[in-house]
């Protein structure tokens, strides 16, 4: 029995408000669109929801109330205008790291032919957005979650950027030991691992812990970096990687003890510091 469009919206709403999802109203347009294969735009051009497609409706909206990311009910997120496959074995991409990307394009759009290693690529979104956005550039990219690297591959291969990375599974910048590169750039697990019991159902639940647990003040990938950075980075190249909320003055001091001098902390739009800069040499 089919239903008015109207009408599922208002009880959808309703239902993911009462299961503390922020947005409820939103995402029950995102999800009732996806059910109709149609998209936000169009949906209220729908007068009626058939009644397969309101079953499939309620089964979004089930696992949606359970707290199952949004991302991984459509299978998809945004990310500097272009759409990323995602699931359970790879980090959602935040807006917060497209201030990164605008800012290691800022450092590398001076040089013809940089070379890029993506550290902890994940679903590859930072390798592959600069590979496309930078047409001149060799990329690489690393990952220790095998998982996590087919999915990088797979978003490669999609956006038509599939030849232009190479992948090596391993940590840290290991696999590309006793290589130079321009640029290295990582966004690193930075929560505290206390902290994540505290987070949001969606993540804490839902997303790979290995990408978001930093160690117990959070900091343990940057200090690592720290150690390994200047054996792949070339004379004057830089390292950029993203830091969580509050955590600039703590990640300026581990490189500066590391023997770096000249780091920069850069703010996003909100004016909260989010990156990073290291130059060595």
């Amino acid at each position: 029995m089919s239903s008015p469009v109207s009408v599922e919206l208002e009880r959808a709403a309703a239902f993911l408000a009462a299961r503390g999802v922020e947005s409820a109203r939103l995402e029950a347009e995102v999800l009732l669109a996806d059910a109709l294969g149609s998209d936000r735009g169009r949906l209220y051009l729908e007068r009626v929801v058939p009644e397969a497609v309101r079953l499939r409706f309620a089964e979004l909206l089930d696992r949606r109330g359970r707290r199952e990311p949004l991302q991984h009910l459509r299978g998809r997120q945004e990310f500097f205008s272009r759409d990323f496959v995602v699931d359970p074995c790879v980090l959602i991409p935040r807006p917060e790291t497209e201030r990164l990307i605008e800012i290691v394009l800022g450092l590398l759009r001076p040089i013809e032919r940089p070379r890029i290693l993506d550290v902890g690529t994940g679903s590859g979104v930072i390798a592959v957005t600069l590979a496309l956005e930078l047409p001149g550039a060799r990329v690489f990219a690393t990952e220790v979650s095998a998982a996590a690297l087919e999915v990088a591959k797979e978003n490669a291969r999609r956006l038509g950027a599939g030849e232009r990375i190479e992948f090596r599974s391993g940590d840290l910048a290991l696999p590309f030991a006793g290589e130079r590169f321009d640029l290295v750039v990582s966004n690193p697990p930075y929560v505290a691992s206390e902290e994540i019991a505290g987070l949001a159902p969606e993540v804490r639940d839902h997303e790979p812990r290995v990408a978001l647990d930093g160690g117990p003040d959070g900091l343990e990938l940057y200090r690592r970096l720290a150690a390994c950075v200047d054996e792949v980075l070339a004379e004057r190249g830089w390292l950029a990687v993203e830091i969580g909320f509050g955590q600039g003055d703590a990640v300026r001091r581990i490189f500066s003890q590391s023997g770096s001098t000249a780091i920069e902390v850069e703010r996003d739009l909100a004016g909260i510091e989010r990156v990073v800069v290291v130059r060595r040499g």
